[in-house]
């Protein structure tokens, strides 16, 4: 049995998995189905699910709201009301479950507060999405997001630091001096 903490006025359905040391704040709810990492950390006022997958070492901040088609990979974090779509032409007196369309945030990728994740769309390992960027189609990894609609104004590294390149196309992150390169148009780390 796992040990997570769920605050008293959130609920957990049945059928839901939940890892070690999972912290979920106020007012939440996770639904049926959701299977959800180790060390996660889901503030007030959050929905999961149902039927979602949420890797480990996920932080989720404040009113938001995870739906089904949606895939966390390990470390992502999320802004606080930053908000994901399902369907892209929704209708209130049409039912479009069979619409919801996937999309994947890869592993250790951030949203920035009140971005905007229209469905179907994967955002790459590491990016960085800027708060209040409204993301319509996939993000490479490493890359720095940011306007409406979201158009990439750099790069950044693992630990989310811009970087500033040579004139052989390399960067070194003053984090943890490690190196990157750009090769054509992409980001490849090239020493850790």
């Amino acid at each position: 049995m796992s040990k997570f903490f769920a605050h008293e006025s959130s609920y957990v359905d049945n059928n839901v998995s939940i890892g070690d040391d999972t912290k979920i704040w106020h007012f939440s709810h996770i639904l049926s189905g959701s299977n959800i990492g180790k060390n996660c950390s889901f503030g007030q006022n959050c929905v999961v699910g149902p039927k979602v997958n949420i890797g480990n070492g996920v932080k989720v901040q404040n009113n938001i709201s995870i739906y089904e088609g949606v895939e966390i990979e390990d470390d992502v974090f999320l802004g606080p009301s930053m908000v994901f779509t399902n369907v892209t032409n929704p209708r209130a007196f049409i039912i479009r479950r069979e619409e919801f369309k996937k999309t994947l945030l890869k592993k250790g990728c951030s949203v920035g507060a009140n971005a905007t994740i229209i469905c179907g769309v994967t955002i790459g390992e590491y990016a960085l999405i800027g708060s209040g960027a409204v993301v319509n189609k996939d993000v490479k990894p490493y890359a720095l997001m940011v306007g409406v609609p979201a158009h990439q104004i750099g790069w950044v590294s693992k630990a989310g630091n811009t970087l500033k390149f040579d004139e052989n196309s390399v960067a070194v992150d003053k984090f943890d001096n490690t190196k990157y390169q750009i090769k054509n148009d992409n980001l490849i780390l090239i020493e850790e």
